[in-house]
């Protein structure tokens, strides 16, 4: 048995690197140095708006100086909200296991 799953992982390493180049390689290309490889659908609907002379309704309250400071917002915005969700997931299941243990104790009394 063990001698004909020797080949299960070579494939799916394989298929993993496969599955990770995808993107890369099917992604489109800029077409001019101005362009951006990945544009995000928000510059392209802000373009598109401004376009046809729609007019915003309020201003942001903050607008970060620079893109990366508003990737490290984004950033630390993930971190509270994965902070957030493992706290809750842990408290969740600490009270099911605790519940869990209070009544196997009681049964066995």
């Amino acid at each position: 048995m063990r001698d004909q799953n020797r080949w299960i992982t070579p494939v799916l390493v394989a298929l993993l690197v496969i599955l990770f180049a995808m993107p890369f390689a099917l992604a489109p290309r800029p077409t001019s140095p101005d362009e951006e490889a990945f544009g995000g659908t928000d510059a392209v609907v802000t373009t598109m708006l401004e376009q046809d002379g729609t007019k915003p309704w309020f201003d942001p309250i903050f607008e970060p100086g620079s893109g990366e400071i508003e990737s490290g917002l984004f950033g630390l915005q993930a971190a509270l909200g994965a902070g957030v969700l493992g706290y809750v997931l842990g408290n969740l299941r600490g009270r099911k296991v605790g519940r869990e243990t209070v009544t196997s104790e009681h049964h066995r009394t």
